[in-house]
């Protein structure tokens, strides 16, 4: 029976040990983006920062997905045309091309499908998408650069879509300290940030934040075992299906760069990340966390911080006498 004991314990011992060997993980670590159209990839980096893609000429995909703030806008919910509140919290635009699907709903396959939704809502950018063609036809320089891209001068929204849709596959972070840990060097994370990450899986949450994204592969009803209490009227997936059982199921945000996309989940209710690990604990996982072991998971969260964008704002080609006028105040 002794006996017994020691092999049950030393098979206990071992399976701790697998758990912890970095090629063992639910999460795998993200790579650097190989770019394979460097031309496309410029052209779409521009119409990214291009403010006159909207009725204002103020807002650019730049002013809610903010690549200095970690993809995101740090607010509520983002500011539209007008000053028009948004319905729902910006999610990052970082390893977005990770996701199942994009918004927080899904309806969009993918980043080329939404990148033409913001230009032609009412509440952001509060565009139609042929003034936005006639802003960049009236440009030669956009012309031009179609052209070298696409191989005709003629410019459509299926090319604008796309090339924006290639800038944003380039934001990729990798080279965080959680990567570098998962590819061997041992003394990458501390022994606070492991004891976060051993109690991460231990409770739970790999469940859905798992793979290079950690998160962004699934959808889940937020509330799964205590209902969230919210004034967002957003009703997720249900507002697409019309489906009562798909009432506040939500794509699981990418927990990538979590510490820098703050306020937290589709309503933006809160602000600090060590709330929002006790909020999903209890919520989804039905777990009480004490204050020490959501520090650690916080401190294991703040890991997975990666490599930010880095590169040289482009310059925008300027408007002629064609372009449209820009109506900020209408």
């Amino acid at each position: 029976m002794r006996y017994l004991t020691f092999m049950l314990a030393g098979a206990c011992f071992s399976l701790n040990a697998l758990a912890l060997t970095p090629g063992n993980e639910p999460i795998q670590p993200i790579e650097p983006v190989e770019v394979a159209d460097p031309a496309k990839v410029e052209l779409g980096k521009q119409l990214f920062f291009d403010p006159r893609l909207s009725r204002s000429g103020f807002i650019s995909c730049n002013s809610c997905h903010n690549l200095s703030m970690g993809g995101s806008d740090n607010l509520t919910s983002s500011i539209g045309h007008n000053w028009q509140q948004g319905p729902i919290n910006s999610p990052t635009v970082l390893n977005s091309s990770m996701n199942l699907a994009q918004f927080w709903d899904g309806r969009a396959a993918d980043l080329k499908e939404q990148a033409a939704g913001p230009i032609a809502n009412p509440g952001e950018m509060a565009f139609t998408h042929d003034l936005a063609l006639d802003v960049l036809r009236s440009i030669p320089q956009y012309q031009q650069a179609f052209d070298r891209v696409y191989g005709k001068p003629q410019i459509t929204l299926d090319e604008v879509t796309d090339a924006i849709a290639a800038f944003e596959e380039t934001l990729v972070t990798p080279g965080s300290r959680f990567d570098l840990w998962l590819k061997g060097d041992a003394k990458a994370l501390n022994d606070t940030e492991l004891a976060g990450y051993r109690l991460f899986k231990e409770v739970g949450c790999t469940a859905c934040h798992d793979g290079q994204a950690v998160g962004g592969n699934s959808f889940q009803k937020m509330g799964l075992v205590m209902p969230y209490a919210t004034l967002n009227p957003t009703e997720g997936v249900a507002g697409l299906t019309g489906n009562d059982a798909d009432r506040m199921k939500f794509k699981v945000p990418t927990l990538r760069n979590v510490e820098l996309t703050y306020p937290y989940f589709h309503d933006g209710a809160y602000w600090e990340l060590e709330e929002a690990v006790d909020v999903m604990a209890r919520l989804q996982l039905g777990r009480e966390l004490d204050k020490v072991q959501v520090e650690q998971i916080t401190a294991f969260l703040k890991t997975l911080t990666g490599e930010q964008p880095s590169f040289a704002l482009p310059i925008l080609p300027p408007s002629t006498k064609a372009t449209p006028r820009p109506k900020p105040f209408d």
